[in-house]
């Protein structure tokens, strides 16, 4: 009998190694930032870093993982993780998006790719729909070919909206031309998903120096069947420049969205189910050139080039936003990308910048109050998670640019 259950024992030993052999390894909490090689000779991979506060690994780096996509500008992913775990990540300037499968978290893999699509090209943002899919702005319509934006600019003043199921493959599309505003430039950038009401609200700004300086108008258009409902300008504000390349949107708890331009503004946008969405510029930050924000709760947060940091803006109010507090990282730190994680509540922050530092922030709910996390510490010993020249673990040695970074589930 002892024989017998001791060879039971190994028997469901052995099938419950094989069943978690099978299973992907989704231990831990993670990092993934989308980088590529500076100098543009390698490929742009993802770095899966330890984003669990109470591992003695935390900050450092777990493995690299290269895609086929050769180095020109890596971009934008997603801004936060799907359910899938099938990741959408864009190098711009080639004009490509490849998808990665991130189920298992040290075993990263390329799943799909794709460039044009449905008679469009440049795909720039991805924001998931209800049904899994994802829904990517397009700069501009296909012109035949791969170029650089201007020459596509001199083609197309226009882009489109595309629908793209997880294998990169076109579901339907929408051209987001509109007669009415000539050929001054209508280059989609980032979208809004707003399924409640039906509709998708799309920003234009170029990625490019064509139109940047005219660029004021969002798009609104019905999500059940991508119709275009009306374009529409944004608020300039007092000093007249808040209203320059809108970029970012985000859907504050309220169900106003809020636009972040390159120039520095905050424009919040009401009444987007109705013929007449209406525009003000709620602030406007120091500088220019601001990149992606986050909301959290009632807290607007902005990346601001020139503080070399983040500012926090409470919007529980819309119709009287107010700062609430400031970071600045250094007195070098170009702040760009943002991205929440509701699991451990930090921000992770890059610069885009090449050997740039990422770093997490520790965000205080009840104050709006930022902290730099001095725990997330890479293996230097120094704060932060450094992009600087290593040897990476998929072969490639070097100093990296680091932009879009999501959190596992």
């Amino acid at each position: 009998m002892k024989y017998f259950s001791a060879l039971v024992g190994a028997f469901s030993l052995a099938l419950t190694h094989a069943a978690s052999a099978e299973k992907p390894v989704a231990d831990g909490h993670h990092l993934f930032v989308w980088a590529g090689d500076r100098a543009k000779a390698d490929k742009d991979f993802i770095a899966v870093i330890d984003a669990d506060p109470d591992s003695p690994t935390y900050g450092r780096l777990l493995t690299s993982v290269a895609t086929d996509q050769v180095s020109n500008k890596p971009h934008h992913t997603e801004y936060v993780m799907p359910a899938s775990g099938r990741l959408f990540a864009n190098d711009h300037d080639a004009g490509r998006t490849v998808v990665i499968d991130l189920t298992d978290p040290r075993k990263p893999k390329q799943v799909a790719a794709f460039g044009a699509l449905a008679g469009f090209a440049m795909p720039h943002s991805f924001l998931r729909l209800p049904n899994g899919n994802v829904l990517s702005s397009f700069q501009f319509a296909d012109n035949g070919g791969h170029a650089g934006h201007g020459e596509m600019a001199m083609t197309s003043a226009s882009g489109g909206i595309v629908e793209i199921d997880e294998g990169g493959r076109a579901v339907r599309a929408a051209s987001n031309a509109d007669p009415a505003f000539g050929d001054e430039g209508l280059l989609p950038y980032s979208l809004a998903v707003l399924p409640e009401i039906d509709r998708v609200l799309v920003t234009n700004s170029p990625m490019g120096d064509e139109h940047l300086l005219t660029s004021n108008t969002y798009q609104v258009f019905r999500l059940s069947d991508l119709k275009l409902l009306g374009t529409h300008r944004l608020d300039p504000g007092p000093r007249l420049g808040g209203h320059i390349s809108p970029e970012e949107p985000r859907v504050a708890a309220d169900g106003s969205v809020y636009i972040q331009t390159l120039s520095c503004g905050v424009q919040r946008v009401t009444g987007i189910d109705t013929p007449k969405p209406k525009a003000r510029l709620a602030h406007q930050f120091t500088g220019n050139w601001c990149g992606v924000p986050t909301i959290v709760g009632k807290y607007f947060i902005q990346s601001v080039p020139a503080i070399h940091g983040f500012v926090v803006i409470d919007i529980s109010d819309g119709r009287k936003v107010r700062e609430v507090s400031r970071l600045v990282i250094d007195d070098k730190y170009d702040a760009h990308w943002t991205g929440w994680d509701s699991k451990a509540k930090r921000l992770v922050v890059t610069s885009g910048r090449e050997g740039d530092r990422t770093y997490l922030l520790k965000l205080d709910e009840a104050t709006g109050v930022l902290t730099i996390d001095e725990a997330f510490r890479d293996i230097d010993g120094e704060v932060g998670f450094s992009f600087g020249k290593r040897a990476w673990p998929h072969g490639f040695t070097g100093a990296a640019n680091p932009h879009g970074a999501v959190f596992s589930r």
